[in-house]
């Protein structure tokens, strides 16, 4: 079962100067703890002990890219069931089927105003929160 505050977020982001904006963002203004890894080999190494409510995952990185990452952690317990969140410019109607179809819970679109990126982390939760109390009940 989900926690019902979201807490820990596992995100991955290849560019250091991204992750940390994101990182600083989501620990700053939304008080929680964030993994930042820079690949899909780092957060493999972290995932299980980290245990994260939420994924997020940039799309376009090199070696390994987000679909696959996400792909890859589904395979581990501590990843299986948490809401994954895309970060990315790639938003075209296809590009946003394809998500959907990987089971990809939302997505943020990059640019993104990192004043209010935890904001919108938070209303996605909310959301996720509310769907998995509406397929309970």
């Amino acid at each position: 079962m989900v926690n019902d505050a979201l807490q820990r977020i596992l995100y991955v982001e290849d560019d250091a100067d991204i992750r940390k904006i994101v990182s600083m963002s989501l620990e700053m203004v939304g008080d929680y703890t964030v993994a930042a890894c820079g690949s899909c080999a780092d957060a493999l190494d972290v995932v299980d002990d980290f245990d994260p409510d939420l994924l997020l995952l940039d799309v376009m990185m090199p070696d390994v890219d987000g679909p696959t990452t996400l792909s890859r952690l589904r395979r581990r317990a501590s990843a299986a069931d948490a809401p994954a969140v895309f970060i990315t410019a790639k938003v075209q109607a296809v590009d946003m089927a394809h998500y959907k179809r990987l089971g990809v819970f939302d997505v943020i679109v990059k640019p993104f105003d990192p004043l209010v990126l935890s904001d919108r982390i938070g209303q996605i939760w909310q959301h996720y929160r509310n769907r998995e109390h509406d397929d309970a009940g």
